[in-house]
């Protein structure tokens, strides 16, 4: 499969996932990839835009690779570094600006989206290999 068609193929099965994932992932996207525009003067929020972009990448990738399974997971692999990163330099994450709350919601859900994500690679890993959305 060509990245293109990955790209729309990703897309697509993200569309037709239940309401509550759709809002999950808009809510990521949200926190990952539009915020951090606001802060680009910081370099955790330049750093937070990269991870998100290789991110996105990967996943094309593992789609056009292995279809839409849980093996996406390993698309936020980058996100384990990041993690690291903006833990060692956030000193202040109950601080009284958006950009402390920013980066406190964002360290919650992608630690959050982390443990969802080993449990499908783990669940990829033990043979559940097939689409988890059949395209329409």
């Amino acid at each position: 499969m060509r990245l293109i068609q990955a790209f729309i193929k990703l897309n697509r099965s993200i569309l037709q996932m239940p309401l509550l994932w759709q809002l999950w992932i808009l809510l990521l996207v949200i926190v990952n990839a539009i915020v951090p525009l606001f802060f680009l003067s910081h370099l955790e929020a330049q750093v937070v835009v990269a991870a998100f972009l290789a991110s996105f990448i990967l996943m094309i990738v593992l789609t056009a690779r292995y279809g839409f399974t849980r093996i996406l997971g390993l698309g936020h692999i980058f996100w384990i570094p990041l993690l690291f990163f903006l833990g060692l330099h956030q000193t202040n994450l109950l601080g009284n600006n958006l950009f402390d709350t920013w980066m406190l919601v964002l360290i919650i859900l992608n630690s959050i989206s982390l443990i969802i994500d080993i449990v499908d690679v783990s669940r990829y890993i033990n043979g559940e290999r097939y689409e988890t959305i059949q395209e329409q």
